[in-house]
């Protein structure tokens, strides 16, 4: 299969294809009894009917045909909104959905580390943290980041996308006990740069590389979830620290005025293994 094929396939370039493909995705999510409709016994679609969706966000079932179908373009804000509450969206999806209707361009942002905000990372003695782009390159760290993440400052030893470190690595298993989500987490995160950044070559091709070697990939981008990066928990395995729970919290580092550059992420032990950072900074001071 081609790129072009590829792309296309991805509804990746073509907004009003991606919007309609979002659409589609979360409607077939909803089951009739979360929002109040009777099932209806056997049905031959997942999810909700596109008749029952237009019903519950009040407008047309022409219109919203035409959205599925990428035919209409442009939907106003009250529509977005009431689609968005229609389908339960999050507040991810909801942003995303809104994104994708919007067919202004944006020009990808370059993702350049400052000497700034490399300072600053190699300032948090403490705390592992490394940045990553909306590709999901990871393009600055500090030394406690570097040996959390897999090896960062050794390039034979892990692919710096972290995308595809985790979909074509298998070592990337080893490194996180919950794969599955972190596999989810950043297909996720690259759907949500496609909608910023449809026109961006290197993103498409890096998804298209991916949906050609990764089952996994395509099983999980088939689900059209959309994650934007936050806080919470994980765990790292280190072969020689062992099991690292720790809380992190994501930092942006704005391009350009309504932009998302880089995103810096930071690892502490609040409530996790309060020994967790010690053993990771004892192993690397060796």
């Amino acid at each position: 299969m081609g790129t072009a094929e590829r792309i296309q396939d991805n509804e990746i370039g073509d907004v009003r294809r991606a919007l309609g493909g979002f659409l589609r995705a979360r409607r077939e999510r909803v089951a009739p009894e979360q929002v109040g409709l009777t099932g209806g016994g056997r049905r031959r679609v997942r999810g909700l009917r596109r008749e029952e969706l237009a019903q519950l966000a009040g407008i047309s079932v022409d219109y919203y045909v035409r959205l599925e179908q990428g035919r209409a373009v442009q939907p106003s804000p009250e529509v977005l909104d009431a689609l968005a509450g229609a389908l339960r969206l999050d507040a991810a999806e909801r942003r995303h959905l809104v994104t994708l209707a919007d067919v202004r361009r944006k020009s990808a942002p370059s993702g350049e580390v400052s000497p700034l905000l490399q300072q600053i990372l190699d300032g948090l003695t403490r705390f592992p943290a490394f940045a990553t782009n909306h590709r999901l390159d990871v393009v600055a760290w500090n030394a406690l980041g570097a040996e959390l993440a897999g090896g960062l400052a050794a390039p034979a030893r892990r692919d710096l996308n972290q995308a595809r470190y985790l979909f074509l690595d298998p070592a990337s298993r080893a490194v996180f006990p919950d794969w599955e989500d972190r596999a989810a987490e950043s297909a996720g995160l690259l759907r949500a740069s496609t909608g910023r950044y449809p026109d961006d070559a290197e993103l498409a091709a890096l998804i298209g590389e991916l949906s050609d070697r990764s089952t996994d990939f395509q099983r999980i981008w088939a689900t059209g979830e959309v994650v934007m990066c936050a806080k919470g928990q994980k765990q790292l395995r280190h072969p020689e620290a062992g099991l690292l729970p720790l809380d992190y919290e994501t930092l942006h580092v704005p391009a350009g005025p309504g932009e998302i550059g880089l995103v810096v992420h930071v690892f502490g032990s609040v409530d996790g293994d309060q020994d967790a950072l010690a053993r990771l900074a004892a192993v690397t001071a060796k």
